[in-house]
């Protein structure tokens, strides 16, 4: 359920089945330019011990998982997350979040994840930065 909207962040909260608390992510669906249905969803949540945090990425079955998933803020090349399991919904890229991570999305203009359909082929999706900062400190 959309709790609220920080630009173009959305806290999603819901209460999982058997938990006692309800749980609060900042999402954003994104969709490649030229490919509308190579789309991901990115997560940002607490980690389970609520000491830190996750991003997650959903990836649409098919692409190259030994690739992994890259990511570029700003120009620069911040790395590549590898595949952690696949679902029905998607493939799932997990990366716990340091300081220096947060303070990039924060401070980033623009960012963008890759996802490989062939090891030769990279196809970047646009990430928007708006509203991260504020819908990052309504998680905590």
């Amino acid at each position: 359920m959309v709790r609220k909207t920080f630009d173009d962040w959305q806290l999603r909260c819901e209460t999982p089945a058997g938990a006692k608390a309800e749980q609060c992510a900042l999402v954003q669906y994104l969709a490649a330019e030229d490919r509308p249905n190579l789309t991901l969803v990115v997560i940002v949540l607490k980690t389970a011990d609520n000491r830190g945090y996750l991003l997650r990425v959903v990836a649409p079955l098919g692409v190259l998982l030994p690739s992994g998933l890259g990511l570029k803020i700003d120009q620069t090349d911040i790395g590549r997350a590898g595949f952690v399991r696949c679902l029905t919904t998607g493939c799932v890229a997990e990366v716990v979040m340091d300081e220096g991570l947060i303070r990039q999305f924060r401070n980033g203009g623009q960012a963008t994840f890759i996802v490989f359909q062939t090891p030769e082929e990279g196809v970047g999706i646009p990430l928007s930065m708006k509203g991260f900062g504020t819908g990052f400190d309504s998680l905590k």
